[in-house]
């Protein structure tokens, strides 16, 4: 995989774990001349077992080390003034004006709308699309909050708590972590004064994965096991939605435990989060799904693979996968990583005719999201550079830009 921007990464997230070059080359089994030429921007590629035990020693996604799939459309800026909007409606510049609250044709069932449909929009990688509604939903949702009624002024902050959860969502995927981070912060004080007890733990489950890809693994298990912890002792699993926020946070807190390297708890983990999940079509149903947690059996199947995969298990990664059917609320963002994982797990077998399948059904599935993202490159990069290549690989590759 060649990428000019590898050896900057690497160093940066080499020095953020607080590793010499020869602590991650003992980390990760790849050797200290190898890191060392990567760093100093003598060699700009390698195949991606080698760039699977960087990231693995680094306790980072083999994305973080890659970079993730641009969040805007391709002629976009991360920067630009869709984006410095978003900054502004998370952080209102100093002495602005204090909310009012709005018109008598405002509706606070059409707010939750806009903000659920965001939510959908996110899930389908449509991250321009969201940034544009982003400022408008946040100003609204502040507004809200300055109603004369206090049961108002309550949903008014759940809905900006749900709002900046959001925005927060999509500065990570800008790669903006510490606004994310603030964004969630603000999201929490909303969450505290609104009635809804699940608002809090859900963003503390963002939170978590901000830290993760910041590299704060500790941090992430920490607060994501505290929280599903307080959700069980306080009666909350008992009801679907309460379940499935304590669900998204156990799989969370095993994302962090194998990333740390312990990769049978997290394993554990994942087992009672499946046999957990069994039970939420059983239980009261709650409100809108798409302002809720992921988590079903079908998504606690999908994390089983991604982290079987990702931390050298591509066999068992293959059995998850065998046969699986995905629910009907199974958001396409996961179907789309579930069939890049599947051909990761392929390619790491050397079955590169099982990968080719995987990534011709991620083609179909979402085209535009496999075209920008790094590692699918990764993938048919390293496929293309085999002796002899599998049936039906040139279109991919030609697709992406790789035999150019």
């Amino acid at each position: 995989m060649a990428n000019e921007h590898l050896g900057k990464t690497l160093r940066r997230l080499r020095r953020l774990a607080s590793l010499t070059q020869e602590e991650l080359a003992e980390r990760s089994g790849v050797s200290v001349d190898v890191i060392r030429q990567l760093e100093q921007g003598r060699k700009h590629s390698a195949r991606l077992p080698t760039l699977h035990a960087l990231a693995n020693g680094l306790g980072v996604e083999l994305t973080t080390l890659l970079g993730d799939p641009p969040a805007v459309s391709s002629t976009g800026e991360s920067d630009g003034p869709r984006f410095v909007a978003v900054r502004r409606a998370i952080m209102p510049a100093l002495w602005s004006p204090a909310p009012e609250p709005l018109g008598s044709g405002f509706s606070m069932d059409s707010l939750r709308e806009r903000i659920a449909d965001g939510w959908t929009q996110y899930h389908s990688a449509e991250f321009d699309t969201v940034m544009k509604a982003l400022p408008d939903l946040i100003s609204d949702a502040r507004s809200a909050t300055a109603s004369s009624s206090e049961d108002e002024r309550s949903i008014g902050f759940a809905a900006l708590g749900k709002a900046l959860q959001l925005a927060g969502h999509v500065a990570v995927r800008m790669g903006k972590t510490d606004l994310a981070l603030i964004s969630l912060e603000r999201a929490t004080d909303a969450a505290e004064q609104s009635s809804d007890p699940l608002l809090l733990p859900m963003i503390v489950n963002s939170m978590a994965w901000t830290y993760q890809r910041q590299g704060r693994l500790e941090d992430a298990l920490g607060i994501a096991l505290r929280a599903a912890d307080d959700m069980a002792n306080a009666g909350h699993t008992e009801t679907a939605d309460g379940l499935k926020v304590w669900g998204a946070l156990t799989m969370s807190a095993a994302t962090s435990a194998a990333r740390s390297g312990d990769y049978e708890r997290a394993a554990a983990m994942m087992e009672t989060a499946e046999k957990e999940a069994a039970r939420v079509s059983k239980l009261p149903g709650g409100g809108d799904n798409r302002m809720v947690s992921v988590f079903s059996p079908s998504s606690v199947r999908i994390e089983r693979v991604r982290l079987a995969v990702q931390y050298g298990h591509p066999q068992d990664a293959l059995a998850l996968a065998k046969g699986m059917r995905l629910s009907k609320d199974t958001p396409p963002s996961w179907r789309t990583w579930l069939l890049l994982d599947v051909a990761r797990a392929h390619t790491d077998t050397g079955d590169a005719a099982g990968a080719v399948k995987a990534l011709e059904s991620l083609r179909r599935v979402a085209p535009t999201w496999m075209q920008h993202h790094t590692l699918a490159v990764a993938i048919v990069r390293d496929l293309w550079a085999l002796p002899n290549r599998p049936p039906g690989l040139r279109p991919l590759a030609e697709f992406l830009g790789v035999c150019e």
